[in-house]
């Protein structure tokens, strides 16, 4: 069933990158949601297979010291969903992820994985965008970070460098404090589909919540690679909750997407979903803010 060269075990990470060194052309699985349906597929007849599963180091969700919050690598789905601090903090990742495939991928399926694939319609790669997520990559040279914007390159590739394996995700205190967002994936039909498109908003409110202090959106499968739309959220910097500044901010995210026609959908009905779904993000973060429309 699955035709392969070798598997090796790593038993730590020291050990997985000194497997990766040995083994330049091997393939690093997690979960194995996606490598081992393709290797079923017939997609990597002969490959070499690296497994991260068994480290636990760097599993699971913590607060670093200056409030930084840490997402390993190796860390499911149903995990980051169920998570408290997920919840207490960035509770619309656990919402999104919460949205791939079904029980059973979520239960294996890790937020590593799902970045590392580099693909745009990943549930968490538009609210990790719009979070100012940066990955933690750990190396031959030791541990290096980069903003998730430069983790991807183009599709279907990002920005893993010799013996390198993915660490953590982190998301800074300063992009999620009193922040308050919301996703919305459109696919085809409501359970276990790839995103048509895929939307995440996020706002910070002024103390009296009549003020959007800061704005973020970011999407999924309106281009090549998850993008964030700039112009839309400088637009909203520093203006009047309304319902007006919702519409304004919906419109004007079309001034940095170029989504495409494929066979899941034309490109102007992606323009579409895209305008309306961030609207509606947009008006539910407020809510979720404690704003008034």
């Amino acid at each position: 069933m699955y035709d392969m060269k070798a598997l090796y075990q790593a038993k730590s990470v020291k050990d997985a990158v000194a497997l990766r060194l040995a083994h330049p052309g091997a393939q690093v699985i997690a979960g194995g949601s996606d490598v081992l349906v393709q290797m079923r597929e017939g997609k990597r007849a002969g490959a070499e297979l690296i497994s991260i599963q068994a480290l636990d180091e760097i599993r699971g969700v913590s607060l670093d010291t200056d409030g930084t919050l840490r997402i390993g690598s190796m860390t499911s789905f149903s995990h980051i969903t169920r998570d408290p601090l997920i919840q207490t903090y960035i509770n619309v990742l656990g919402e999104a992820v919460d949205q791939v495939g079904g029980p059973q991928i979520r239960n294996i399926g890790t937020i590593g994985g799902n970045t590392c694939n580099g693909v745009t319609s990943a549930d968490s790669a538009s609210t990790l965008h719009a979070w100012d997520a940066v990955v933690e990559l750990t190396g031959p040279g030791g541990v290096r970070r980069q903003s998730i914007q430069e983790f991807y390159i183009k599709a279907g590739k990002v920005d893993l460098r010799e013996g390198e394996i993915q660490t953590a995700i982190l998301i800074s205190k300063e992009s999620y404090e009193n922040c308050f967002g919301h996703y919305i994936k459109y696919a085809m039909r409501n359970a276990m589909d790839i995103a048509t498109l895929g939307t995440s908003v996020n706002v910070r409110l002024s103390a009296d919540k009549k003020t959007v202090e800061r704005a973020r959106v970011a999407f999924g499968v309106a281009g090549p690679v998850p993008l964030r739309a700039g112009t839309a959220e400088r637009l909203a910097a520093g203006q009047p909750v309304s319902l007006e500044l919702a519409e304004q901010f919906a419109q004007t995210v079309k001034e940095d997407i170029n989504p495409r026609d494929s066979w899941r959908a034309a490109k102007d009905f992606r323009l579409h979903i895209a305008v309306e779904s961030a609207k509606r993000a947009f008006i539910e973060s407020v809510r979720l803010a404690g704003g008034v429309l």
